[in-house]
């Protein structure tokens, strides 16, 4: 078998897997509908009953979505290595908005058809299953829990928030599951009646919370216990970038590559709550990982007051954005500004051909570019830089291109790291070269 044929190979096997695993949130839901509809759900005598149980199909249908988005963030490895991080997110968005507006049919359909039954108004009829339980009032609760995160997640909302603010307000959804869930068994009948429905939701719950547990909550303690992971160093860049050297006990162990990243902790006073995601900006060593960062708000700015000694809990690695998503022999890195970082951990593993193409406004404020040049030297590796003024496209005004600077680009991978416009033009421009789109590797810094 060619070295070609093993790259298609591989990538078509991560596409089956990749697409299986998101095929299988629709599996599980059908399978949902079809318990319901086996315990009689869908026996009707009036046509009030028919959108009596569409209410509640769209119920069964948006606790799935609600579960998967819960293991897709989980940072669960199986779907990590998956999908990657990126993806595993987008995914998690997606599913999400579509859940929140089949929660609104779930509870618009119930209660009006239940208000039809009883001669009540929706107003009087919403209130009165209070009666039912203290779960009816928690699911009425959590319900608007959902509703302030999906309001704070619309674009026009989340663009005027700052991350943290934001990220505070997004943890609301945990408790908007921990209200809902009780109604499931307590009231509905598909749950509380035992059976195979009763194990099949209890498994669901159960998978999904549990991988959430495991390796939201238990895992980065058991890394800290583990690794005993510090600040060893903290050096401020001329560029106005700071690195951050954190030693530590068999980092090997943690699994991490090149072109990846992990959620930082820092256990200071001041710093404890936030955890922000930074890529690895050197390849892992055993006893030592890197990161880089350039200022561009509080919490990364600050850095530069970090004291050596000071511990670190670490979640991940995350991302596919590795060499195990490689497709062909050759690669082109592209980085603008601090998306260097990967790019330039990438370089330790880059075998040739390897081009590197640096956007930068001026040399004096590239981050790491004087160890991107001698590391390429040693991997004989070759380095474009792309320095001015911006353009229309992704480069300066004199309209650079991937396939004018790198003649072979189509037959080589193209791994992007930079702001999320930016990267897309560089996407754009490399797909024109006759870049497959399989080929093409992206590291987002959106949020």
């Amino acid at each position: 078998m060619s070295t070609l044929e093993a790259y298609a190979r591989r990538t078509a096997r991560r596409g089956w897997w990749r697409d299986g695993l998101e095929a299988s949130i629709y599996l599980v839901a059908a399978v949902g509908v079809a318990l319901f509809i086996a315990s009689g759900g869908l026996l009707v005598t009036s046509p009030v009953d028919h959108l009596y149980g569409l209410g509640r199909v769209a119920g069964i249908v948006a606790a799935v979505l609600v579960l998967a988005q819960i293991t897709l963030i989980s940072r669960a490895p199986y779907v990590e290595r998956a999908l990657g991080h990126d993806r595993a997110a987008a995914i998690h968005t997606r599913v999400g908005k579509v859940a929140f507006i089949l929660m609104l049919v779930h509870v618009g359909l119930v209660v009006a058809m239940n208000a039809s039954y009883d001669g009540r108004s929706f107003l009087a009829e919403a209130v009165a299953l209070w009666d039912l339980g203290w779960f009816m009032v928690a699911a009425q609760v959590g319900l608007g829990l959902f509703t302030v995160v999906v309001a704070t997640s619309l674009v026009a909302v989340r663009s005027r928030w700052r991350y943290e603010r934001w990220h505070v307000v997004h943890l609301l959804v945990y408790l908007a599951i921990l209200a809902v869930v009780p109604h499931q068994f307590l009231e509905g009948s598909t749950f509380r009646d035992g059976g195979a429905a009763w194990w099949f939701w209890l498994v669901l719950y159960t998978l999904a919370v549990g991988s959430f547990l495991a390796f939201r909550i238990v895992r980065p303690l058991v890394l800290l216990a583990r690794h005993d992971l510090r600040v060893a160093a903290v050096e401020t860049h001329a560029d106005g970038s700071t690195s951050v050297v954190m030693s530590g006990r068999d980092l090997d162990r943690l699994g991490a590559r090149p072109g990846q990243f992990l959620l930082w902790r820092f256990l200071d006073r001041e710093r404890w709550t936030q955890a922000h995601p930074w890529s690895l900006s050197r390849a892992p060593r055993p006893d030592s990982l890197r990161i880089t960062v350039k200022p561009s708000g509080d919490a990364s700015a600050a850095l530069r007051g970090l004291k050596p000694g000071t511990r670190v809990l670490a979640e991940g690695p995350l991302g596919i954005f590795t060499d195990v998503e490689r497709t062909a022999p050759g690669s082109v890195l592209v980085a603008s500004g601090i998306g260097v970082t990967p790019i330039r951990a990438l370089l330790e593993e880059a075998h040739e051909p390897c081009t590197v193409v640096l956007r930068v406004r001026s040399r004096d404020e590239a981050p790491l570019i004087d160890e991107v040049e001698a590391l390429a030297a040693e991997r004989g590796a070759e380095v474009v830089v792309v320095a001015g003024p911006r353009g229309s496209g992704w480069g300066t005004t004199a309209g650079e291109s991937l396939g004018a600077l790198v003649p072979d680009v189509a037959s080589r991978d193209v791994y992007v790291c930079g702001p999320v416009p930016w990267a897309d033009a560089v996407e754009l421009d490399a797909r024109a070269a006759g870049v497959p789109a399989a080929s093409v590797h992206r590291e987002r810094f959106g949020w």
